[in-house]
C-alpha cells in the first residue's frame, strides 16, 4: 500500500507526458509542422519524476487547469455547432468530453501534489 502511495503522486505526470508524446507522433505524419518543439513540452514532467519540487507543480498544475478550462470552452464551442448527431459526431462527443474531463482531473491532482508537498 505504501508503494501505491508513493508512486499516485506521478500519474499525472506520467499521463501529460503520454499525451504530449501521442500528439507529437501524430503531427508528425503532418509535413508542415515539426514535432521537435512539442517534444520541448515533456521538460517539466520529467523533470519532476526525476526530483520533484513543489513551486513547478503549483506552476504547471495552475497552467494546465487554465488549458483545461480553454479546452473545455473549445469542446462546448464545438457542441453548439453541431447540426445533427451520427455516429462520427457521438465518437467525438464521447473522446472529446473524457479527454477534457481527464486532462482536468490531472491538473488539479498536479496542483494537490503540489500544494500538499513537503519541500
Amino acid at each position: 500500500m505504501n508503494i501505491i502511495k508513493k508512486y499516485s503522486n506521478y500519474i499525472p505526470h506520467v499521463y501529460f507526458i503520454a499525451i504530449i508524446l501521442y500528439w507529437c507522433f501524430s503531427i508528425r505524419n503532418n509535413e508542415l509542422s515539426s514535432p521537435n518543439i512539442i517534444l520541448l513540452l515533456t521538460i517539466p514532467f520529467i523533470w519532476q519524476l526525476i526530483k520533484p519540487l513543489k513551486l513547478i507543480n503549483i506552476i504547471l498544475g495552475s497552467l494546465f487547469i487554465c488549458l483545461s478550462f480553454y479546452l473545455i470552452l473549445a469542446l462546448l464551442s464545438d457542441v453548439v455547432k453541431i447540426g445533427e448527431v451520427s455516429e462520427n459526431t457521438s465518437t467525438f462527443l464521447i473522446i472529446g468530453s473524457l479527454f477534457v474531463l481527464s486532462n482536468l482531473l490531472m491538473s488539479i491532482w498536479i496542483l494537490i501534489n503540489g500544494i500538499k508537498a513537503k519541500s
